[in-house]
């Protein structure tokens, strides 16, 4: 497509083509964003998701999760989230902890179409012999088994290399196991997979030892098994297994159930709260006896002054700091639906191979770790928030935002322009206008684009710079405007 200079009016100056231009302008913009400006929690504005796992690779976090969007899709705001609908998974990243890229979905029914559904994923890479990084992604198949995909980037395209479960329900071995789900996988300093899983109610009853969780070393391939199954007494197991390694040490953690704590049986440590995260360690995972119960490390969101709702979490290290991954009802509780959908969210959570300290979940979530760089290109997909936008996969398989209503925005938080920039580039389609906001939501553009028809790539020359540190807001006047990318110059 033809790229276009197209002349921009700039708040700093007063002449006819600025007032011209203004008059264009969005004269309100949404007020009704579900994630706020001022909280980093959730990660996403607008996708309901669950589950969270997380991989480091090429300098960005990838954060997978449980679609539970698809599920709303399909019930709508009166609907329950019972989880049947969702046969995907949903990816995002960011280098800041703060802008949040959307990637879309990995459609888990056309990959592996045995699949019943496919919910909380686990995901792993490695170097393999081939010089590529592999990644391994484990995610639950209903409560009735454990899936894998494949592939050689992060974003995928994904395969499924056995075309069936790798665990299945009333597999030799798990005959204690009623749910054998939720994979939590890693792997340790000597490049051993490990993966642990399981879920449900033991036929006795015996809820506080029933030992349901289990852990096996994975194969070579990471796609079968080099040892037995071995229980894990995890008091109050219920499900959300994860795995970790640190130093030598593996951390296990888990979803605690929902009954009273009166037949807690230790007096040298408190028992978990109910339905809070449970946290297990030991050296030697295959010595069923060598696991020792650390603490219930993480609380129900509803001891924060949130609604109640189970909870997975995944521990991450992110450049040199210490995270838990996990989900609440945020967006839920800003939007015109009680049905339990989730979103995903970040908080600190410094632990270590020995010390574990109890933390909860916030709504302010955590801090920007370094500015946006603005002179790389940026999908209109990365955002901190925004309010009346949606996605679409462009033909490339990135995907664009585009508006839903006139008035409808994005924001783009913590960007260092350092000493100045001169121009806009973006790609962009529809009918109206897109603005440039800088800092303040209804403050007036220090850009005006006006779209034409068949022309996508716009390169706006700005008369005075932008130079310092700013936040973005690009807000659309119209609905069904597209933004690809941006990037400045």
């Amino acid at each position: 497509m033809c790229t276009i200079d197209f002349v921009v009016a700039v708040k700093y100056n007063n002449d006819s083509k600025y007032n011209e231009v203004l008059n264009m302008a969005t004269e309100k913009l949404n007020d009704k964003p579900f994630k706020l400006e001022t909280t980093a929690n959730p990660i996403s504005p607008n996708v309901f998701c669950a589950d969270p796992t997380s991989v480091e690779y090429d300098g960005r976090l990838y954060v997978y999760g449980t679609n539970d969007h698809q599920q709303y899709q399909a019930v709508g705001d009166d609907g329950k989230n019972d989880y049947v609908h969702i046969k995907s998974l949903v990816i995002f990243s960011t280098d800041d902890m703060a802008n949040w890229e959307y990637h879309g979905i990995i459609n888990t029914a056309e990959i592996a179409p045995w699949i019943t559904n496919s919910w909380a994923p686990s995901i792993v890479s490695r170097t393999e012999d081939d010089g590529l990084t592999h990644f391994y992604l484990y995610f639950s198949n209903n409560g009735n088994g454990v899936g894998v995909l494949t592939a050689i980037n992060p974003l995928g395209p994904w395969s499924d290399p056995l075309g069936k479960p790798l665990i299945y329900q009333n597999m030799p071995g798990l005959e204690n196991c009623p749910a054998p789900f939720d994979p939590g996988v890693c792997i340790d300093e000597n490049g051993i997979g490990w993966l642990s899983f399981g879920g449900g109610t033991p036929s006795d009853g015996n809820t506080i030892h029933s030992k349901v969780a289990k852990i096996v070393k994975l194969g070579r391939d990471m796609l079968s098994f080099d040892s037995d199954f071995i229980s894990i007494d995890a008091p109050y197991f219920y499900e959300a297994s994860e795995l970790n390694y640190e130093n030598g040490t593996y951390i296990y953690t888990y979803s605690t159930d929902w009954q009273a704590r009166d037949n807690w049986d230790r007096s040298d440590i408190p028992a978990p709260s109910i339905c809070s995260m449970g946290c297990m360690t030991s050296k030697t995972p295959l010595d069923a006896d060598s696991w020792e119960f650390r603490c219930g490390l993480f609380l129900n969101a509803g001891e924060s002054g949130m609604d109640w709702c189970n909870n997975h979490t995944h521990l991450t290290e992110y450049r040199g700091t210490k995270y838990i991954l996990h989900h609440t009802m945020h967006i839920q509780e800003r939007m015109n639906t009680k049905g339990g959908f989730r979103c995903m969210c970040v908080d600190y959570l410094p632990y270590s191979d020995t010390e574990f300290p109890v933390t909860k979940a916030t709504r302010d979530g955590v801090n920007q770790v370094q500015w946006l760089d603005p002179y790389k290109q940026h999908s209109g997909a990365e955002m901190f928030t925004c309010a009346g936008m949606w996605y679409d996969k462009n033909d490339n398989g990135t995907m664009s935002v585009i508006s839903l209503d006139n008035g409808s925005w994005i924001y783009v938080k913590g960007v260092d322009f350092r000493n100045g920039a001169q121009k806009l580039y973006i790609k962009a389609s529809g009918s109206g206008s897109v603005e440039l906001r800088l800092d303040e939501r209804n403050d007036n553009p220090f850009a005006v684009i006006e779209l034409k028809e068949n022309v996508k790539e716009y390169t706006v020359d700005f008369e005075k710079q932008i130079s310092g540190n700013h936040n973005l807001y690009f807000a659309f006047s119209e609905k069904n405007i597209s933004l690809e990318n941006w990037k400045f110059i």
